[in-house]
C-alpha cells in the first residue's frame, strides 16, 4: 500500500523536502504533492495560461483559478492530507485547503505550535491528528503501516 498525502501550508521555506526526506529515511511508501511551491509561476500562472490581464486585480483571479484548479484535484486525488501553520506568515491558503480537506472527509493532519492552539481551535477540533512538528506528522503516518 502506498499512500498519496497532500502537503498544504507556506511555500516561503523549505519544510516540504525536509518532510519527503525524512519519510524516505523511514522508509515510508507515501508520495507526496501539492500546490505550487515556486512562488512566481504560481503568481503568474494564470496570464501565462490565459493571457495579459488588465491589472493586479485581474492577474491575481487569474492565477488564483488555476492555483485551485490544481489543489482541488491533487487534493482530491490524496489519501491524507498535512496543513502546517507556523508563526511567521499569514496562512490563508493553508487554512483554506485544511477546510477542504474537511469537507471532502480527507483524513487531515494539522501541524501547528502551541502558540497558535487559540486561533486554530475549531479547525483543530475538525482533523483527526494534530501534533506540532513535521516529524510528528510522519510518526502518525508511519503507524498507519505498522503490522504488528
Amino acid at each position: 500500500m502506498e499512500l498519496t498525502v497532500y502537503l498544504a501550508g507556506q511555500i516561503h521555506d523549505n519544510w516540504r523536502d525536509e518532510l519527503k526526506v525524512k519519510s524516505k529515511e523511514m522508509d515510508l511508501p507515501i508520495s507526496f504533492v501539492g500546490p505550487m511551491e515556486n512562488h512566481d509561476r504560481s503568481d503568474n500562472i494564470g496570464e501565462e495560461i490565459k493571457g495579459e490581464q488588465p491589472n493586479a486585480v485581474f492577474k491575481d483571479e487569474a492565477a488564483s483559478e488555476i492555483n485551485n484548479f490544481r489543489t482541488q484535484v491533487l487534493l482530491g486525488k490524496s489519501d491524507v492530507v498535512i496543513a502546517l501553520f507556523g508563526d511567521k506568515y499569514k496562512q490563508w491558503n493553508s487554512a483554506m485547503d485544511a477546510a477542504t480537506a474537511v469537507a471532502l472527509q480527507k483524513p487531515l493532519i494539522l501541524i501547528r505550535p502551541e502558540s497558535l492552539h487559540h486561533p486554530l481551535k475549531e479547525l483543530a477540533n475538525k482533523a483527526q491528528v494534530v501534533v506540532e512538528t513535521p516529524e510528528q506528522a510522519l510518526q502518525a503516518l508511519s503507524y498507519i503501516f505498522e503490522t504488528d
